[in-house]
């Protein structure tokens, strides 16, 4: 049933199909993740902590699915925590961990409804990406973040391959929208042989 879901997966694109291929999987998730040795989340909470010293900042886990991503950022200490998704029994299993200071579920292709500036940081692991969110949530995120303002990003091999997620990070390095502060590509699904980038990325001003 695991490897049904990881087929579909990155085969799925639309956000209403998205959101049903992940209510279906919630119940089975962690497990299939967690069991091919899933190391992105650890990956990014560990890059954010060494550029965001101050683990009592407000942080969007932003498409938190069932809060592995979240339990990544508790356990680097990071102590306020929300959490949005477009998948109610995800967050149901999210809400569960007692990690999140709010939860909040998205309608498809929904933004959060967040201002800039009420969040330090926001992270984006595994979110951005084929059978996730579309490639254009990376300047919907950026735009809910003020100068100096840490997004913490990883695109999997998946999402490495296909250009309009690329092209829309590497346009925003150069016109100067973000500064890249770190990038590391490393494991992501260990027993699948996959591989994941992960970037800090700091919002420049206008």
């Amino acid at each position: 049933m695991a490897s049904d879901f990881f087929d579909k997966v990155y085969r799925t694109t639309a956000q209403d199909a998205v959101e049903t291929l992940y209510n279906d999987w919630a119940g089975t998730y962690d497990t299939d993740v967690t069991g091919n040795g899933y190391m992105t989340p650890g990956r990014v909470a560990a890059a954010l902590a060494a550029h965001l010293p101050t683990p009592n900042t407000p942080i969007l886990d932003f498409a938190c699915g069932t809060g592995l991503s979240g339990a990544a950022l508790a356990a680097e200490g990071f102590s306020v925590i929300d959490g949005c998704d477009l998948s109610g029994p995800m967050l149901e299993t999210a809400r569960t961990r007692g990690i999140y200071r709010h939860l909040f579920k998205l309608a498809p292709d929904e933004a959060p409804d967040t201002a800039p500036g009420d969040y330090a940081a926001i992270a984006a692991i595994g979110a951005l990406s084929p059978g996730a969110a579309p490639a254009y949530y990376l300047d919907t995120l950026l735009d809910r973040l003020v100068p100096g303002g840490l997004l913490a990003l990883s695109y999997n091999d998946h999402t490495l391959a296909e250009p309009a997620y690329t092209s829309r990070l590497a346009r925003a390095i150069e016109t100067g929208k973000v500064a890249e502060r770190f990038q590391e590509h490393g494991d992501h699904l260990v027993k699948l042989g996959s591989k994941s980038t992960v970037y800090i990325l700091e919002k420049q001003a206008d």
